[in-house]
């Protein structure tokens, strides 16, 4: 169960921020052989991957528009309105009107502006396996869609029965998502990352997955296209006083520790008689859980951290740098306009991070490990690619000109001093006609 550590000295801190860490010895090895694989066999690679992988037989990894269609038949009505209730929120959310820049002229005849460009071709990948997160699609496909992006192709590997897993196929369709195939892990990205005589190249990956699909993305990164964000375990840090509800904070770390067994939890806290409490409510709902053995591990990565004051909770939880921050505490607004570093933040007891890894509205892809320091959640800008213009009237050049030859000069590149020069001449004689 969850370790507790008495008020650490700060110069420990650090320490304790570490994450679990994985046996990656042969990983990047095996995943550039994958895309060695996929790069000169193609489609054939990926029949073998998901025969050897999925144990399965694959003719044509594309889901025919038939079973598209179809998706939904079989789900509640319950399921799907809450579905599509999510998918309004999150459409709130991120719906921005991607208005471009206004130009500034930054100088007397000197314009420049910018302007957003949607990423033509992105590819989505969805984890099956133990939870297919029919989620993901709302998260990533509407963003999408809202940006302008002229193609989707979303890649997710099958259920036992050979099918994709109904609810993600009625989400993407819901989402827009027209284009669909049967196939994943680390040879889905290959797949979308290189291209295949099916499955088309794209410019961008995005979505979750294991250690596999992860280090997969981040092997695409290095040569082949551009991915979201670094994206490993989950991860929860919550901040509790003794205004909290044991039985809130106990169910709120246990729902990220379900995730995986290399999920991290962690509950920061002003209060000895609070994390007992806490401590004792998680053996009580950990095991009505179904997935309680994986929970039961994540829990041995992660502990309880008892400190002197909310103020050195949220020092610690800046340096920590977590996916999701749940501020529990009686000056719940007051403390998180104290946060630096943070995938997303829920703020006070009625605000669980379930709501945002499905329906709120905010964006549940989010950095993991560490990178929510330099790393923003996904969202429409996400998307989008930004283009700077410039324009320069000949009065502009004549402004700026002399300042350009004056730098260029000092780092030795003539040429550069040059392309200004050979104008400037020009508009100095009186026969310019520009």
């Amino acid at each position: 169960m969850l370790k507790t550590i008495y008020y650490p000295d700060p110069l420990n801190w650090a320490e304790l921020c570490k994450r679990p860490q994985l046996d990656t010895t042969n990983l990047d090895t095996m995943i550039a052989g994958i895309f060695e694989q996929v790069k000169q066999k193609g489609d054939i690679a990926l029949k073998e991957f998901t025969l050897k992988y999925e144990k399965r037989e694959v003719e044509n990894f594309l889901v025919d528009k038939d079973q598209l269609e179809s998706a939904g038949r079989n789900l509640s009505t319950e399921l799907k309105k809450a579905i599509e209730i999510a998918a309004e929120n999150i459409l709130k959310f991120h719906t921005i009107e991607n208005l471009q820049d206004p130009v500034i002229e930054t100088m007397s005849g000197v314009f420049c502006w910018k302007r957003k460009i949607p990423i033509e071709r992105v590819g989505i990948y969805i984890p099956g396996g133990t939870a297919p997160l029919f989620s993901t699609v709302l998260m990533l496909a509407l963003p999408a869609k809202l940006a302008g992006c002229s193609e989707v192709i979303l890649c997710t590997p099958a259920e036992k029965n050979g099918k994709v897993n109904e609810a993600v196929l009625f989400t993407a369709k819901l989402a827009g998502v027209k284009t669909i195939y049967s196939v994943g892990g680390a040879q889905a990205v290959a797949a979308m990352a290189i291209g295949t005589e099916t499955i088309p190249k794209v410019q961008k990956i995005f979505g979750p997955g294991n250690q596999y699909v992860t280090a997969a993305k981040q092997f695409a990164a290095r040569s082949y296209c551009a991915i979201d964000l670094p994206a490993g375990p989950s991860e929860v840090l919550v901040i509790a006083d003794e205004s909290a509800d044991p039985g809130f904070v106990a169910a709120d770390l246990l729902s990220q520790a379900e995730h995986g067994t290399d999920s991290q939890v962690i509950l920061i806290s002003t209060s000895e008689i609070l994390v007992k409490e806490v401590k004792k409510s998680l053996v009580q709902q950990l095991f009505t859980l179904p997935r309680k053995t994986i929970a039961q591990e994540a829990l041995q990565n992660s502990h309880v951290i008892l400190l002197k004051s909310l103020e050195d909770a949220m020092r610690f939880s800046n340096l920590y740098c977590p996916e999701h921050l749940i501020i529990a505490t009686q000056n719940a607004d007051d403390l998180s306009k104290k946060v630096i570093n943070a995938g997303s933040v829920f703020v006070g007891h009625y605000s669980p991070e379930s709501a945002g890894d499905y329906a709120s509205g905010t964006n549940h892809t989010l950095p993991t490990s560490g990178f929510a320091a330099s790393y923003s959640a996904v969202s429409n800008e996400s998307f989008l690619k930004i283009i700077s213009f410039q324009k320069l009237t000949p009065d502009g050049l004549l402004g700026i000109g002399k300042t350009i030859e004056l730098m260029a000069e000092a780092e030795k590149l003539e040429a550069h001093k040059e392309a200004v020069s050979i104008r400037m001449k020009k508009l100095s004689s009186k026969n310019y006609g520009l």
